[in-house]
């Protein structure tokens, strides 16, 4: 059973039995429902996953894909698109309580991948956010 939720604890999920994928997405889509480059998702079967706590926010651009997210905080939670992954549900990794549980192993949609993340290893790097000296 894995188990995660919101920034604010407003709301909570579970979800247990097969993962069916477990990927980064470089879409566009992605990068605009979350305001970052990338997202890690976890997919699970519909049927495995509930919401425990709380009444997540939905959006739909396009009508068929659904993003839901924490009206309150903004964390962006999960996504269902019934016509291109029926039965399908698809969690943001980061939103688990132990987002480190189980790793990606692909990547996927890297035709919108930003150009600048090509070279991400070979920036400087830094335990923490640096100071004015650093």
């Amino acid at each position: 059973m894995l188990a995660g939720g919101c920034r604010c604890g407003a709301i909570r999920y579970e979800a247990e039995g097969e993962v069916w994928h477990h990927s980064i997405c470089h879409c566009r889509d992605c990068q605009l429902g979350s305001g970052a480059p990338m997202v890690a998702w976890i997919g699970f079967s519909t049927a495995n996953f509930r919401v425990t706590q709380g009444v997540p926010s939905r959006f739909s651009g396009d009508g068929k894909a659904e993003r839901f997210f924490c009206g309150n905080c903004g964390t962006p939670l999960y996504y269902l698109n019934e016509p291109l992954l029926p039965g399908k549900v698809d969690v943001q990794t980061v939103t688990l309580d132990d987002p480190d549980a189980l790793a990606p192993n692909h990547q996927v949609q890297v035709a919108d991948r930003r150009a600048w993340m090509a070279h991400l290893g070979e920036l400087p790097e830094f335990e923490r956010f640096p100071g004015p000296a650093e």
